[in-house]
């Protein structure tokens, strides 16, 4: 039998987001008879405490006797329970040293970390996440944000919509100019993105269509990477050697922002990867994007109008390309920028509904086969109070020296 424990988010901003909906553990339930669920009480969770009770689950402020706590968020320091095995997103694994104590902490009060951003398959790819989610967000923010732009519809925030269907049928009531869309990226991120263009019957066209026609509607261009970026030595080789040379590669985005009115970016930026356009390209007098809905949100990096991220509370900022600093986004030289940096937490029901979906497909089996597939084993972060082999690259920056 394992005993999992579902925790209250204590993180503030506060996330409404959770692991798992009550219908989400009850398929986990049905699934697999020897997994039982205690829920921490929240008056915060998108789903309320009565409908995990309704559900059948047990509410309890008390989960000393759980094996194994699920969460979104990093679970703040004072909250930690020693000896137990937790899953949330850490943000350490990139050695970012605004949570260098937090994994002091967890690995001097022997817990398990299992952080969600590495639940990986063999070949290394991500197997759950919140990336379609901010996809279909942070592409609705981006149209909420031409509206204001333009003084042409006014898009209420979509925090205030209560799923992806409300969202939608908002979208479609609004009439766009006969402007070019170029959206970056084909994982999660890229591929939520895409359901809201598609849903608003947007008409997605080849590069080649885009880059050489003229159109009498709204259109849109979905790129890989080898559409922006080429070889310095001019050979067309394939997109795994893009991943794994990508310092022999130069950007090649200007000729789509030469073309586009609106980018979305929704890629997955890799060490020394090109950046997709700099501030000088920004500058250019051909650089023609009046608008950009940043969901990867690198700031100072691969989008060079991304000066900081923006909040859901005040999501929209302008940059002025010449003078590379932050202005009022409906001055006339201002590229609107629109960089969110937790757009899941705007749709959380759907968002953690998917989510669960994902855990349970992925993770849950990994409790009950003896990891047959090594799920549990790539995203074990810490165990018996040291770093795990695959994540000894942390002691440095655990130990202070980076």
């Amino acid at each position: 039998m394992t005993k999992f424990g579902v925790i209250k988010e204590r993180k503030n901003p506060p996330d409404r987001r959770v692991v798992f909906s009550p219908e989400g553990l009850k398929s986990v339930i049905n699934n697999f008879s020897k997994a039982s669920f205690v829920i921490e009480p929240s008056d915060v969770r998108v789903f309320d405490d009565n409908e995990y009770h309704n559900a059948g689950f047990k509410i309890s402020d008390d989960l000393s006797n759980c094996d194994v706590l699920l969460g979104v968020k990093e679970v703040p320091i004072d909250a930690l329970i020693p000896n137990k095995k937790y899953f949330f997103f850490s943000h350490t694994i990139k050695k970012q040293t605004y949570n260098r104590d937090l994994l002091r902490v967890i690995l001097d009060k022997n817990i398990e970390l299992y952080d969600h951003e590495v639940i990986v398959n063999k070949q290394g790819f991500r197997l759950i996440g919140f990336g379609r989610y901010a996809g279909i967000v942070g592409t609705y923010n981006g149209f909420r944000a031409w509206g204001l732009k333009h003084d042409t519809f006014l898009l209420p925030k979509a925090e205030t919509l209560n799923n992806q269907e409300d969202l939608e049928t908002t979208l479609s009531k609004i009439k766009l100019p006969n402007i070019k869309i170029v959206l970056t990226g084909n994982g999660k991120v890229g591929s939520g993105a895409k359901e809201i263009l598609d849903a608003m019957q947007i008409k997605e066209v080849s590069v080649s269509e885009y880059l050489n026609t003229t159109f009498d509607e709204p259109v849109y261009v979905q790129l890989d990477v080898l559409d922006y970026n080429k070889r310095k030595d001019g050979r067309f080789i394939d997109n795994a050697d893009f991943y794994t040379n990508a310092k022999e590669y130069l950007g090649d985005f200007m000729k789509f922002a030469k073309v586009s009115d609106m980018y979305i970016a929704g890629h997955f930026f890799g060490d020394g990867a090109p950046y997709i356009f700099t501030r000088e390209d920004a500058r250019h007098k051909d650089f023609k994007i009046k608008l950009v809905a940043d969901i990867s949100c690198d700031v100072d990096g691969p989008v060079a109008s991304t000066i900081r991220s923006s909040t859901i509370t005040d999501p929209i900022y302008g940059y002025d390309p010449n003078t590379e600093t932050e202005i009022d986004f409906k001055k006339s030289n201002a590229i609107v920028v629109m960089a969110v940096d937790n757009l899941p937490c705007e749709l959380p029901k759907d968002a953690s509904e998917g989510f669960g979906e994902m855990f349970l497909e992925y993770v849950i089996p990994a409790f009950f086969n003896n990891d047959k597939d090594g799920i549990l084993e790539r995203a074990r972060m810490t165990q018996a109070g040291k770093l795990t082999e695959r994540y000894s690259y942390l002691q440095d920056y655990v130990d202070g020296k980076e």
